[in-house]
């Protein structure tokens, strides 16, 4: 029960409600499909939980997201990490540091749609992250008896070379790949910590990058979603991937000026698509408002 953890959240830290409410819940956001539904229910919940008290905390993102990470993935006991409750609550494009302390840096997000499709395939949430989370962090725990100083924020290549006898070829391609997709985080960073004119193209380049690392490397792509991004791309899409732990699920295509079109072609391939741009996060909306 999500409602039953968070509120067992708010009043384990002394906050009172003035009276029962009756709550309606509504959204379009698939589920079990890689967008962070359950996060986002979790962080309009615990925001309204603040509101309706009056807490002084009630506009404060980051106080928010922790409560709400606490309540989901501690409390309630579902896999996952924070990344998915500070983006739900901040909103805009984020760069997140999660320390510890938790550094959350806003970035000036890109212009135009976003075309997300849901392939309508189930995933495996808790599969895909002992398979890939649970295998890196495995691999990389036999490195460390021989570098004791290795971590995910400071191996690369040249490490990983050095002691390639070290791991067997499976535990190689996690941790190439993951080392990867981190020099591809750190290359967008600086892309939205700049004014480049380029930074529309370049990051559809960073998005397929990042796609084909997840598709040969960690293996969590599948064949429909291949298509639906194939057929973003061909569609007039500057780059797509898929979107959360992988195994089914969404995929998401970068699509200035194109949005329509690159609808039409994930719907063809099976996919349902939505039309998305990038958010501001939880608030407090009038009804008939959309507040996440």
């Amino acid at each position: 029960d999500y409602f039953r953890s968070g509120l067992n959240i708010i009043l384990r830290e002394g906050i009172l409600l003035p009276s029962g409410y009756h709550c309606i819940v509504r959204g379009n956001i698939p589920i079990n499909s890689g967008t962070s539904s359950s996060s986002a229910m979790m962080i309009a919940w615990i925001k309204f939980l603040l509101f309706a008290s009056d807490d002084e905390r009630k506009d404060d993102p980051g106080f928010i997201a922790a409560l709400a990470h606490r309540a989901e993935v501690l409390e309630f006991n579902e896999p996952g990490g924070m990344m998915d409750h500070f983006a739900s609550s901040y909103g805009s494009v984020l760069h997140i540091d999660f320390g510890p302390p938790v550094a959350v840096e806003s970035l000036k997000g890109p212009s135009g749609s976003f075309v997300l499709g849901d392939s309508m395939e189930p995933k495996d949430t808790r599969g895909i992250l002992a398979r890939v989370k649970d295998g890196t962090l495995d691999a990389l725990k036999s490195l460390q008896s021989r570098r004791p100083d290795l971590s995910m924020r400071n191996i690369n290549m040249e490490i990983l070379d050095h002691y390639r006898s070290e791991i067997n070829d499976a535990q190689y391609t996690l941790l190439k790949s993951n080392i990867v997709n981190r020099e591809l985080t750190i290359q967008a960073r600086a892309l939205f910590q700049s004014s480049d004119d380029e930074a529309v193209t370049w990051l559809g380049r960073l998005l397929s990058a990042h796609q084909k690392e997840l598709r040969d490397g960690l293996q969590i792509s599948t064949p429909k979603i291949d298509r639906m991004i194939d057929a973003a791309r061909k569609a007039g899409a500057l780059g797509g991937k898929i979107n959360g732990s992988g195994g089914g699920g969404c995929m998401f295509a970068y699509s200035p000026g194109r949005a329509e079109a690159v609808a039409g072609a994930s719907a063809r391939e099976g996919g349902k698509p939505y039309i998305i741009s990038i958010g501001s996060g939880a608030s407090l909306c009038e009804e008939g408002q959309t507040g996440l």
